[in-house]
């Protein structure tokens, strides 16, 4: 009997050793920079659709609740793993001809996500969530095991000028995140987050275009100091607690190519 529990136990073993190790994760590819262009475009497109709000300013009639935007935040919804259920239900309640249709409150990182897909992201460079931080976690994981290839690198947002193309998130929970470092010890809990778009940074100012700003797709303006790095959040306001530098068309080998924008006047 003995013998017997002994000759399983070695053949247990021996099976474990026998499986393969789990396949290293690829490295991310290196973007063209048409891909950070059309992630802009694709940005200020949506925004223009929704009525080139802004969010200094009173909101405009476009809104989650008009049906006339069923179609976009159906589409916005389409990219993440969590948008079938969402649709299903809201689907439902289009059908039905009820006014405030769509019964989910946050939809900011579904946007995020389309504009990414849209533009040529894959899943691989860039993962699709509904919650911001499923896709920061990604981000942060590429910069910390392929800091030469990862597409976003973090920075502290006193530490870098927003440039065009970099997302510029938020902690807007009640105890935030001050730096992106602390995220790693969340062990990918959930937090409310939010991340924008940055679409411009001059005359004092960040100009970037979220989802759920307003209950639509919105342009926010941030001051910034002379340098161009943001100024802290006012009180009360959701923190920073990072910004993602965009590197898509500024790796190798699209960095050796020449820049047209340089022989321009």
């Amino acid at each position: 009997m003995l013998r017997l529990a002994i000759l399983i136990l070695l053949t247990v073993l021996l099976a474990a050793c026998a499986v393969a190790p789990p396949a290293p994760k690829e490295p991310p590819l290196s973007y063209p920079p048409l891909a950070r262009e059309r992630m802009l475009r694709i940005a200020i497109a949506e925004w223009e659709e929704w009525g080139r709000q802004v969010s200094d300013r009173p909101p405009g009639p476009a809104q989650e609740s008009d049906p006339a935007g069923f179609p976009r935040l159906q589409a916005y919804w389409q990219v993440v793993p969590e948008g079938r259920a969402i649709i299903t239900r809201n689907r439902a309640l289009f059908r039905a001809g009820y006014e405030g249709q769509w019964q989910q409150d946050a939809w900011s990182a579904a946007f995020i996500s389309f504009v990414m897909q849209k533009a040529g992201i894959d899943a691989r460079e860039f993962t699709p969530s509904a919650a911001h931080g499923t896709s920061i976690d990604g981000m942060i994981a590429d910069a910390r095991e392929f800091p030469r290839e990862a597409p976003f690198i973090p920075h502290r947002v006193q530490e870098r000028v927003a440039a065009p193309g970099d997302l510029l998130c938020a902690d807007r929970s009640r105890w935030p995140l001050a730096h992106w470092r602390e995220r790693a010890a969340d062990q990918g809990r959930f937090r409310p987050m939010h991340c924008d778009i940055v679409i411009r940074n001059h005359h004092g100012r960040v100009e970037a275009i979220g989802g759920n700003i307003q209950d639509a797709v919105t342009m926010a303006r941030f001051p910034t100091d002379r340098r161009g790095i943001l100024l802290p959040a006012s009180p009360g306001a959701p923190q920073w607690f990072a910004i993602f530098e965009n590197r898509l068309g500024r790796l190798p080998p699209w960095n050796a190519l020449p820049n047209p924008e340089a022989s321009r006047p």
